[in-house]
């Protein structure tokens, strides 16, 4: 009876527990998007999260959809004071990409990209639902235990474990179940996914998504767009449910992420997306078995590596510090890092040399800079470095760099004094685990919550049970579970191109009477006002940024019809600060060309409607 119990231990372990390699990478790359998200939106700070822009804080409560939206970012919206917050927000998730502090990193980054999307609902579209959703079961992971600053300066003699399980990893994985299943669940009340399989066709159709690459597969057969249409939608109902095959589960799990990283590289290429698709692929990396890192780690082990000796001062406190930083940072483990001054002749060539000692697995001695770019060439991430730094120019400058460093190296201690040795453990927390099941069952809830409401709403599944279930997830008991969800944002509702993918295609004219009497389009850069759909790279030019993108498209939905005001307050001030007098914009007419989606082989219709006009002198 314990031999069967110890097995289905660890086969539970085996399906639900992260290894920490994984946890790491998963780390690394969602900081990494994060600090792509964060640039390219600081890059519209203007124009979108201050008072000059498109939304000024005073017109904020016309679109947030719930008073418990809060956000850091509403407290100015003055060009400054957004800077230094995405200043701060970026610093932060810097602080996450290398393991520093890392839980509290993790959780100021979730608060800080929340308040980001609450600032602008506007700019809102699915990766944001899923970068919330993970950044927040990110906060319940050990990320900083592997390759990170805090296990390189971890003084704890244990080992730490391969794995890690608990009610973060379950909740995690159940997390990515979510996107997809009930994404599938929302398709299924759309004829367009099944049973008529023309979803595709119609994703494809809708320019403002559509890539090169999209329109070109449009032009294949309509039974192979449908083929593709019902492809994706079992694939998205039964590739999460892979993580959990009892046997073979690593088998299992490594075709789950492959699986998944091509679809999103797909999606990624046939429309623009902006982050979605490598995000879609991160939350995937912690999946990754204990068995793909074991393999690969075999597969780097050489006699140059096992023979790599690092020697230091023990008198130098910022010399240890680094030597810890670059084993696992260069992916070097179990290089010994030894004490000089117990070797008298390592002792005596750093004296001489003024430098570290590197040692090769035949005994030859490295230093300096040569020694720096002799690890570097070791490490089986960042080897391909090594050509170019030995290139004489930069040895050059690589040498005098290190020989300053050398010489002041009280001085570069100040920089490293926040970094401390400390004990690493990775202990299972009770009331952390009951706290997680909580959020689990909430996020659960307004899952089912989101769909059974949807569905009463339009009545396209308007069936008893339907019904029943309103009814009861409508009472005051789970109106006050509301208020927390939305608080924590695991109010999900994952409804990308579902039930159905979005028809209501359309394109932007910006009429503009100038000063000198002339008439422009200042969506097509002061050129002569045509009316013609814009072609895919006019669209690129338009839509700077992904947000810019999303931002039109909503200017054609509900939530846009009551900011026409202050879009056209923002086109007026920006263009007439950029332009002198006699190309001041007098007057502004905003028209939107409508051109609805319809089913294959109709012919296209095109609405033209004036959606906002108004005085800008």
């Amino acid at each position: 009876m314990a031999i069967m119990t110890k097995s289905f231990r660890q086969r539970l372990a085996e399906i639900f527990g992260f290894d920490l390699r994984s946890l790491a990478l998963f780390r690394i790359a969602l900081a990494l998007v994060v600090l792509v998200d964060l640039s390219v939106r600081f890059s519209q700070v203007t124009a979108h999260y201050s008072g000059l822009g498109v939304l000024p804080l005073g017109s904020l409560s016309k679109v947030s959809a719930s008073p418990f939206y809060w956000s850091i970012f509403a407290l100015s919206d003055s060009v400054l004071v957004q800077s230094i917050l995405f200043i701060v927000a970026i610093a932060i998730a810097l602080l996450l990409l290398i393991g520093y502090h890392t839980r509290l990193a993790t959780i100021a980054t979730w608060a800080l990209i929340v308040s980001l999307h609450h600032r602008n609902p506007l700019l809102l579209f699915a990766a944001d639902d899923v970068i919330r959703a993970v950044l927040f079961w990110a906060m319940f992971l050990p990320l900083g235990a592997c390759y990170s600053v805090e296990s390189a300066l971890n003084t704890n003699p244990n080992p730490l474990p391969k794995r890690v399980v608990s009610a973060a990893t379950v909740a995690f994985m159940i997390q990515v179940c979510y996107i997809y299943m009930w994404s599938v669940v929302f398709k299924l009340k759309s004829e367009t996914w099944w049973p008529d399989g023309t979803a595709v066709y119609y994703s494809l159709s809708y320019d403002q998504y559509a890539t090169a690459l999209g329109s070109f597969l449009l032009t294949l057969p309509q039974q192979f767009l449908k083929f593709l249409t019902i492809s994706a939608l079992g694939f998205e109902w039964f590739g999460p449910l892979l993580m959990f095959v009892p046997f073979r589960n690593s088998l299992f799990k490594i075709i789950a992420v492959v699986s998944f990283i091509f679809l999103h590289t797909v999606f990624g290429l046939i429309l623009h997306l902006g982050v979605f698709p490598i995000l879609s692929v991160t939350h995937w990396l912690p999946i990754i078995p204990s068995l793909v890192w074991d393999w690969g780690q075999k597969r780097i082990i050489n006699p140059e590596r096992e023979g790599l000796r690092i020697n230091y001062d023990r008198d130098c406190g910022f010399c240890k510090k680094v030597v810890h930083l670059l084993r696992t940072f260069l992916i070097l483990p179990g290089t010994p890092l030894l004490v000089a001054q117990d070797n008298p002749s390592i002792y005596e060539d750093m004296v001489a040399q003024n430098s570290w000692v590197v040692e090769d697995w035949q005994g030859k001695r490295q230093f300096k800079w040569s020694a720096v770019v002799y690890i570097v060439s070791l490490s089986p991430i960042f080897w391909f470095l090594a050509p170019i730094l030995r290139l004489p120019p930069l040895m050059a400058v690589g040498t005098r760099i290190y020989e300053w460093i050398a010489s002041h190296r009280r001085f570069m201690g100040n920089f490293t004094k926040p970094l401390k040795f400390r004990p690493l453990t990775i202990k299972s927390s009770l009331p952390l685990n009951i706290l997680v099941i909580f959020f689990l069952l909430l996020t659960s809830i307004w899952n089912l919550r989101s769909f059974v409401r949807q569905s009463a709403i339009r009545g396209d599944l308007n069936t008893p049970l339907i019904q029943s279930l309103d009814r009861l997830l409508t009472r005051r008991t789970f109106n006050t579970i509301d208020i927390l969800a939305r608080i924590t944002r695991l109010d999900q509702y994952w409804t990308i191109f579902s039930p159905s993918p979005p028809r209501d295609d359309a394109w932007f004219v910006a009429v503009s009477q100038l000063a000198d009497g002339s008439t422009v389009d200042i969506f097509r850069e002061g050129q002569p006002v045509i009316w013609d759909k814009p072609t895919e790279s006019d669209r690129n030019r338009l839509y700077k940024t992904m947000q810019w993108r999303v931002y039109f498209i909503n200017l054609n939905r509900a939530i846009g019809r009551s900011v026409y005001g202050e879009f056209g307050q923002y086109l007026c001030q920006n263009w007439n600060q950029q332009h002198g007098r006699d190309q001041q914009i007098k007057s502004l007419q905003l028209y939107i060309m409508r051109e609805r989606t319809v089913p294959p082989g109709e012919k296209q219709g095109i609405e033209k409607e004036l959606l906002w006009q108004q005085n800008c002198l």
